[in-house]
């Protein structure tokens, strides 16, 4: 054994059990495993689970909000959101200085506190267009590299300002992609026209097919009930053959939707196995996180912004988003928490792909050692944990 963790407690199991990780993998999970690891870990009675998955993160926004005014906060904020596209414009003023030299340490900031908080993998936007150019996308593939192996980051190709309304950022994406980006953005609600909505889930699945490459687009992040951008996105999905590799990340409109056209948006969701990545603590509208659930959508929590125009707060801890949330989404039976939990670990991973990720013998060793013994205190608390594995290293603790 390369590391045994003792003295564990488990989601949905009683008593204290013993972890043994091997080659990067989970090799036994036991009351007593007998053997002379390499490293023990004695975890107190404390909860073992799979570590932390954040699938939306403004990974090149980081740290910014000092930067500019604080106008896009009070757009983005008003009580019917109905400001959401000035506040994006607003705060396209941090772009206006864009360059690695100083993106880069923020990022780097940010991903030592995933670190910190157990988060391993991320998926992170950059925005490509005519300000912020290409240089979001330098800064996060260098930090990719650097943090491989510790911190998973998968970086997403962003035209945050539009494609019909930001001539040449098609062209952009598809040159982040080729500088090794790994997945296609997107955000069509931005667009002014129907028309130029579906243009711009057309342009950018042509570069997801061109690089075969998963998907990732912000849609309907307003408070109007007239957008239907997750409604486009499903279908080039189905059309493209793109099914399960694809995320709708925010549809805040959709709290505004009617139940028969909810309902029927459901149906199309689950057909295009579109995962749906809401953070309604970033905002004052959001996706219908519990009826999506009960129909059987696949939809996440993600942490979105750390302090930039758009949000104040965060710390790349998704035990803070999730407590967040209880409160936000009113989760707070116990079953509830341990729904909101799997929305920040395995069912955060099914949505970025993440294959043998669920804490089980012979799956890559993914896992945080939470100095609290079970869901209700790791969410009252929400601290750091005190050992975080990845891929089978120890990435913290001693």
């Amino acid at each position: 054994m390369d590391i045994l963790i003792r003295n564990a407690s488990l989601r949905r199991r009683r008593g204290t059990w013993e972890i043994a990780i091997k080659d990067g993998k989970i090799a036994k999970i036991a009351r007593k495993i007998s053997g002379r690891p390499k490293k023990v870990i004695n975890a107190g009675g404390g909860l073992v689970t799979e570590s932390f998955v954040n699938a939306h993160l403004h990974l090149c926004k980081v740290y910014t909000l000092l930067q500019i005014s604080e106008k896009a906060l009070q757009n983005y904020h008003g009580a019917d959101m109905g400001k959401a596209m000035s506040a994006i414009e607003a705060a396209a003023e941090a772009k206006a200085n864009y360059d690695v030299s100083w993106i880069l340490p923020n990022v780097r900031k940010a991903l030592k506190e995933a670190v910190r908080f157990g988060n391993t993998h991320i998926r992170a936007f950059a925005d490509v267009d005519s300000k912020a150019r290409l240089e979001g996308v330098k800064a996060l593939i260098k930090a990719r590299e650097e943090f491989k192996g510790v911190v998973d980051v998968q970086v997403v190709a962003f035209p945050q300002d539009g494609v019909a309304r930001e001539p040449g950022a098609a062209e952009l994406v598809r040159e982040a992609m080729k500088m090794g980006a790994d997945v296609v953005g997107g955000i069509p609600w931005i667009e002014y026209t129907e028309a130029d909505e579906q243009d711009h889930i057309d342009k950018m699945f042509e570069i997801a097919r061109e690089f075969d490459a998963p998907v990732s687009m912000l849609v309907d992040d307003a408070g109007d009930p007239g957008l239907r951008t997750l409604e486009k996105l499903a279908l080039a999905t189905i059309r493209d053959g793109w099914e399960g590799r694809v995320l709708a990340h925010h549809a805040r409109a959709m709290c505004l939707y009617p139940d028969p056209y909810f309902m029927k948006l459901v149906a199309l969701l689950k057909r295009a196995r579109l995962g749906v990545i809401s953070d309604p603590h970033t905002g004052p509208l959001h996706a219908r996180v519990r009826d999506l659930r009960a129909e059987g959508a696949l939809v996440a929590l993600g942490q979105d912004d750390i302090s930039d125009a758009y949000y104040p707060f965060g710390r790349n801890n998704m035990l803070e988003v999730a407590f967040l949330n209880s409160h936000l989404l009113w989760m707070t039976t116990a079953e509830a928490m341990e729904e909101l939990y799997d929305m920040i670990t395995v069912d955060v991973a099914r949505c970025m792909g993440l294959k043998k990720f669920e804490l089980r013998v012979g799956n890559t060793a993914n896992l945080v050692v939470l100095r609290e013994p079970n869901v209700l205190e790791a969410l009252r608390v929400h601290g750091e944990p005190s050992a975080v594995i990845s891929h089978g290293r120890l990435a913290k603790g001693s």
